[in-house]
């Protein structure tokens, strides 16, 4: 047989180097990382934490503002369209259900905290390339949880409206306020505002340890929303009053044209993160 050069060659075998030192076994998958028990706290828990947000706040006020900056221009153009369209009581149903959408602000809130707590330096380049790795982690999952929840809620909101108000529905509520106040439609005020309270206290209770916990380990988000629930069944006296502390805080936030959230979301974000940490004192944040 001709061996020509368009012929394959032979692979040599290669001859093992015993002075060669084996190379090591790849690592095992870790796996997901362990959540702690929630502990049990008393209602002092609440302006101890609300002073530490502050406290962060005043320390790295700069991260704050902006943050709240996308929701306070989001509230002005909200309420730019609705009064240019003349329909200034749509804005109720999302004012009611602002709560379920202020947990987005908190992601970047939280990584500033965490900073501050490890003494780590605050670089803006640091802390936006955490807040957008969290793409590829849980929070995005998270994130269409509660946006489907708020969804839904204005859905109810509108059904809720047409359902009360009938006929009355053709009148224009803004020229005509007292429409609400009065037979059906103070029945629909309240019976939409118990609805609307309903749903900012079920994504209360999703959010309250879930969002902190998804940024700080690596869970996934049935466990985490999981952790939450049961953080807030071991402290629902106490959780009931952060819940209701927080939605009256961000209503004075939004009355003023949505500028109060400049002070508001910042503090309420940071102080969310404390008591994430109260609430699971065994999570050590991530290096």
């Amino acid at each position: 047989m001709v061996v020509t050069d368009s012929d394959p060659k032979p692979i040599p075998t290669p001859i093992p180097d015993p002075e060669r030192e084996p190379l090591p076994d790849p690592l095992p998958d870790p796996g997901p990382d362990e959540i702690p028990l929630p502990a049990v706290i008393g209602l002092d828990a609440i302006p101890a934490v609300l002073a530490a947000g502050w406290r962060d706040f005043r320390r790295a006020p700069a991260f704050g503002l902006l943050f709240a900056a996308f929701y306070v221009m989001g509230g002005l153009v909200l309420t730019a369209v609705a009064t240019a369209a003349g329909q200034e009581w749509w804005l109720m149903p999302f004012v009611v259900g602002f709560p379920l959408i202020a947990p987005f602000a908190a992601v970047g809130l939280y990584e500033v905290s965490r900073r501050i707590e490890s003494d780590r330096p605050l670089i803006w380049r640091e802390v936006l390339a955490v807040v957008i790795a969290q793409k590829d982690r849980q929070v995005p999952s998270m994130a269409m949880v509660i946006l489907l929840m708020f969804m839904f809620w204005v859905f109810v909101a509108h059904t809720i409206f047409a359902l009360f108000m009938g006929v009355s529905a053709l009148t224009n509520i803004t020229s005509s306020p007292e429409v609400l106040l009065q037979g059906r439609g103070l029945v629909m005020l309240v019976a939409g505002t118990a609805i609307g309270a309903g749903f900012a206290a079920l994504l209360f209770s999703i959010t309250v340890v879930g969002l902190p916990l998804i940024l700080d380990r690596e869970v996934d988000l049935v466990s985490a929303i999981i952790a939450s629930f049961q953080a807030v069944g071991a402290n629902l006296p106490v959780m009931l009053s952060w819940a209701l502390v927080i939605a009256t805080l961000l209503f004075a936030g939004i009355v003023p044209l949505f500028l109060g959230l400049f002070i508001v979301l910042p503090v309420l974000g940071h102080a969310s993160w404390h008591m994430y940490r109260l609430l699971m004192p065994d999570a050590e944040p991530m290096s």
